[in-house]
């Protein structure tokens, strides 16, 4: 029952920032930008100030799907940032070419996130069901239950492995929107209150992966004190 709550509780918050996080989006959409580049220009730009040519800057499908992939070296931009000129699309267009600039400068949790990628995708297929066969073996087989808390204790820190960048992006975005002259006073405190709530998503997940890993830990040792 414990368990249910913990995810009823974060789901709310998750739901209340994501809704928050699109309505910021909505608002700063209509907030004209400086000199009027498009999201796509936006990151173009910002690249090319920071000395990196081998960056693509192409669109994607869906809605606040931006993202930076550093295996195929492409900044993807969803529709709505890379086509329109607004303090929103420039804010996450400038966010995901912070990620292209940490990738050049070998920024130390980035690597250590790409890092954890290839452990947390083949993982995150079958950690759930490890974990619910290790609950109802745990007074026979206690060790499975454990072996699943070491595999999901590697989620939880991938999920805090990825503030910092997130966070350092965001630093780095909003620098350099102001250094460039794309934000006046005003628009800089929406492109930062923007980016604020985007982080915050991330932030969620993270405590909600943690209290989950606390959770399945009390499993583990309220058995072992019971057999």
């Amino acid at each position: 029952m414990a368990i249910w709550v913990i995810f009823g509780v974060f789901m709310l918050i998750s739901f209340l920032i994501s809704s928050q996080l699109k309505s910021k989006f909505r608002e700063y959409s209509q907030s004209q930008l400086n000199r009027g580049l498009t999201g796509k220009e936006v990151a173009e730009k910002m690249l090319k100030e920071n000395g990196i040519y081998d960056v693509k800057v192409v669109s994607v499908e869906g809605e606040l799907n931006d993202h930076y992939d550093p295996t195929k070296r492409t900044v993807n931009l969803s529709p709505e940032v890379y086509n329109k000129s607004s303090v929103a699309s420039a804010a996450v267009a400038a966010h995901e070419c912070g990620h292209a600039v940490q990738h050049v400068n070998a920024y130390s949790f980035l690597q250590m996130r790409s890092a954890l990628v290839p452990i947390v995708s083949v993982t995150s297929k079958w950690i759930q069901w490890v974990l619910l066969a290790g609950i109802i073996l745990v007074h026979t087989f206690p060790y499975l239950l454990l072996t699943g808390i070491i595999i999901f204790a590697l989620t939880t820190l991938f999920s805090f492995i990825t503030l910092p960048v997130e966070f350092d992006a965001s630093r780095r975005a909003l620098v350099w929107l102001n250094s460039a002259g794309l934000t006046s006073h005003e628009s800089h405190h929406k492109a930062q209150d923007a980016l604020k709530w985007a982080a915050l998503t991330y932030v969620v997940a993270a405590l909600s992966s943690l209290a989950t890993l606390i959770y399945y830990i009390l499993i583990y040792t309220g058995g072992r004190r019971n057999d």
